[in-house]
């Protein structure tokens, strides 16, 4: 009571000093005796009614939110109903938030077994499943019915989501980050890089394979073949692009410059993979390490374009022109460096590859096809790669049966001597949903049903899981066997599975365009390695793993953790 009566005392002086002071956009109140009332009252008054206001506003935020959500779910039930829409099976979560499933995403990985795990979630849960993920629900899928629908038939009802922001640091604003015109924009300035009349008579790989293969030691030596082929790569891509190559091989063990690039290039990806993971939380990870490397590979990248640009401008650049070069042609399109670097470091992520012969069986056949199509010479073109079935069967896993006529669906690398069917290296890929849709199967108890995805969900498709699926490529299909590929594979029952159950290279519109690049790079590669060198095997120490059990590094592409270490004489 007494402080009610102090208020109102206070109030009345108060009053009495009220002024009316003209002011530049009309009259102003000053209240100048307020200044006389104490600061515990005014807290006394102040405090309750701001408490009030902001409980009012929660309150009105949540009830706002609660409406928000129920009109969603009525709409999506609507929508899935209409569409006969059925639940798929879902990933049980033993903490709040899926806080357990990531602590075992970031566990599996610190221990290189990331792919393992999404495996075996497959196999214990089915084809295709749901999981509640930081309070977010998410779907994966490795059925090729799904993803023909996301890649293809339902092209736009999926799209890139949260990506580009997540990876923009140091992807920035590229191919594998755009959606719509900015893409389309992007893929046409690249598709004619990758015609195959670009790279017919194998001279823009012929020099650098050589300068690989001075780098093998002759004497009996072991070699990790990992990084020598990240940096073939590296060379053959910004010879191929840029008009003139890095030459990371030339004395590659002495450029240190060059070795810091690649360092920095898989610790960028590595943060870039685990920011993903985190989907909406993903500016938890970053800090001084990632924007150090992203710094160093910018660095790099800006000292070939200014160089590549340079080149454009004099007359040493006139031989050149007798093709088509991805730099020139941007550096038209835009002068802007940054533009131009991003474009580069998205094309250089998928030219990537580590290719490995580790199986003596498969060796020895490989020597006795090369043998009789080209013997010792290094004068071969891409037909004479072709004519090689063995070869075919092994990088290419191509089958003659006629089942399958575009054989460059069924193509793959051998990575660490196992084919890209169980290496692919990009093993898992993400799209959200643009606006509520479905997936054709999955739902019900039998798995046939449509999926509901509602908008702003993200699917996950495992390209790992799915080529290794029983039904698809046999019980044995865990195992490295070219052969498998002249049966007859479940893979191969319908035209759906045969095309979409196979996609070392992504599928659709936004299907890899360096793919035959890729293949011709690795095909030659291998035969000119094989030319070389009688003899190519595992070092005597070390102990052979079953496929699938060794170590991987997941980052934005598929490696070996251990490398690829391989004896040559």
């Amino acid at each position: 009571m007494g402080s009610l009566l102090a208020l109102l005392s206070y109030a009345k002086a108060a009053s009495r000093t009220c002024q009316h002071v003209k002011g530049a956009y009309g009259d102003v109140i000053t209240v100048s005796s307020l200044s006389q009332v104490p600061d515990a009252l005014l807290g006394e008054m102040e405090i309750p009614l701001l408490s009030r206001t902001v409980a009012a506003l929660l309150a009105l935020l949540f009830i706002r939110r609660l409406l928000r959500r129920y009109l969603e779910y009525r709409s999506n039930k609507a929508f899935g109903d209409r569409h006969g829409c059925l639940p798929t099976s879902m990933l049980k979560n033993e903490m709040p938030l899926g806080l357990d499933r990531l602590k075992q995403i970031f566990d599996a990985d610190a221990d290189s077994r990331l792919m393992e795990l999404f495996l075996m979630h497959f196999r214990m849960w089915g084809n295709t499943l749901e999981q509640v993920f930081l309070a977010a629900q998410a779907f994966g899928t490795i059925d090729p019915i799904n993803l023909e629908a996301m890649l293809s038939t339902k092209l736009k009802d999926f799209g890139m989501g949260p990506r580009r922001q997540t990876t923009f640091p140091f992807f920035g604003d590229g191919i594998f980050t755009q959606d719509g015109p900015d893409w389309k924009h992007s893929r046409e300035l690249l598709r004619p890089q990758f015609s195959h009349k670009q790279y017919q008579d194998l001279e823009i790989f012929r020099e650098h394979v050589d300068n690989l293969i001075d780098n093998i030691p002759t004497n009996g030596g072991i070699v990790d073949l990992q990084p020598l082929f990240f940096r073939l790569t590296l060379d053959t891509t910004t010879a191929f692009l840029f008009g003139k190559s890095v030459c990371s091989l030339v004395g590659a063990g002495t450029s240190a410059g060059k070795t810091d690039f690649a360092e920095a290039f898989d610790t960028a990806q590595s943060y870039v993979a685990k920011r993903l993971r985190l989907l909406d939380l993903y500016w938890l990870i970053g800090g001084k390490e990632f924007r150090d490397s992203c710094a160093i590979v910018y660095k790099f990248m800006d000292e070939i374009i200014d160089r590549g640009l340079d080149l454009g401008e004099t007359d040493d650049g006139q031989e050149r022109h007798s093709r088509y070069v991805f730099l020139d042609v941007v550096a038209k399109d835009s002068r802007n460096r940054t533009a131009l670097r991003q474009q580069m470091i998205d094309i250089l992520v998928a030219g990537r590859d580590t290719t490995a012969l580790r199986h003596p069986r498969v060796l020895t056949k490989l020597r006795e096809e090369i043998s009789s199509v080209v013997g010792g010479t290094s004068e071969m073109k891409r037909a004479d790669l072709h004519k090689m079935a063995y070869l075919n069967n092994v990088l290419k896993e191509s089958k003659s049966n006629g089942k399958i006529p575009n054989w460059e669906r069924r193509t793959h690398l051998l990575i660490k001597g196992i084919a890209l069917r169980l290496y692919p290296s990009v093993p898992v890929n993400v799209r959200t949903a643009q606006r509520t849709t479905f997936l054709p199967t999955g739902g019900g108890a039998d798995g046939l049903s449509p999926v509901l995805i509602p908008s702003g969900a993200n699917v996950a498709y495992s390209v790992y899981s799915m080529h290794r699926r029983p039904d698809f490529y046999g019980e044995d299909a865990e195992d490295f066997r070219p052969e498998r590929w002249e049966e007859d594979l479940g893979l191969f029952r319908d035209e759906t599975t045969s095309k979409w159950g196979y996609l070392p290279f992504n599928g659709g519109p936004r299907i890899c365009l360096g793919m035959d690049f890729a293949l011709t790079e690795a095909a030659y590669a291998v035969v000119r390695i094989l030319q070389r060198f009688p003899i190519v095997k595992m070092p005597p120490d070390e102990v052979r793993v079953k496929t699938g059990k060794e170590r991987q590094t997941m980052t934005l592409v598929l490696s070996a953790t251990d490398g690829c270490k391989v004896q040559f004489g």
